[in-house]
């Protein structure tokens, strides 16, 4: 508990998590758990989290499994047996749905709304009633700007939303955590990080905001600390 790189994780979660009274009494969290390095992160921010905040609340690990061959998520099991957290596997033809069926060139969008869906399905078939995703905060700051510059709206998903029709809570208890810290923790904690095989990875629009704002970044460091302060007026102006 008292590796460094803790200071940048914890602090900035129970911060979100009281703010927006993300987590109660009793809760039942399904964590959206892909294998890439912010589920993980994710995954292990909310075990410690049980041991660090005055509620009771129980996880369980849901893998969407896209459907791509070779797919092995043995050791993504295996952590999750190690934190005591129950795990479900999904399958799903979303890969074939995406680049065999339909061959989107622009497959992001259409591949979240899949993913969520099926994740959503299975943690109400599981009886929870809240479900975890990793977004971190360049993910909230990257899709401001996608908004700007391809739907011509300022827009951004927000910490807490409440799925009426699926009678679940979504929460995003990372978002004050930068993709830096959930890079760090994953390496310092050796988490099985399983390589994403998707033929957009790298090359998608949100890439090209995320090289976008990076580059300014390193013009100057506090751009990513500005941007963020942004964001958050725009989620209290939406709460």
């Amino acid at each position: 508990m008292g590796l460094p790189f803790h200071q940048h994780l914890f602090p900035p979660v129970k911060r979100l998590v009281w703010e927006y009274d993300m987590l109660r009494e009793g809760d039942r969290v399904a964590v959206g758990v892909s294998g890439g390095k912010d589920s993980l992160t994710t995954l292990y921010t909310l075990t410690q989290l049980r041991h660090m905040i005055p509620v009771r609340f129980s996880l369980t690990a849901i893998i969407v499994d896209m459907g791509w061959p070779g797919s092995d998520w043995t050791a993504v099991v295996r952590l999750c047996n190690e934190y005591n957290v129950p795990c479900k596997i999904v399958p799903t033809q979303i890969a074939t749905i995406l680049f065999e069926l339909r061959k989107e060139t622009n497959p992001c969008s259409l591949c979240s709304k899949l993913r969520h869906g099926a994740l959503n399905e299975a943690a109400r078939e599981l009886g929870c009633n809240v479900v975890a995703l990793g977004h971190h905060s360049d993910d909230a700051i990257e899709t401001v700007f996608l908004n700007m510059f391809y739907a011509g709206r300022i827009a951004c998903f927000q910490p807490v939303t409440l799925l009426d029709r699926a009678g679940l809570r979504l929460i995003r208890p990372m978002l004050y955590v930068s993709e830096k810290t959930t890079a760090q923790v994953a390496l310092k904690l050796g988490l099985p990080v399983v390589h994403n095989p998707c033929p957009a990875n790298g090359n998608s629009k949100r890439q090209h905001i995320k090289e976008l704002l990076a580059s300014q970044a390193q013009q100057d460091p506090l751009i990513p600390k500005r941007l963020l302060a942004a964001v958050k007026n725009l989620w209290a102006q939406q709460f």
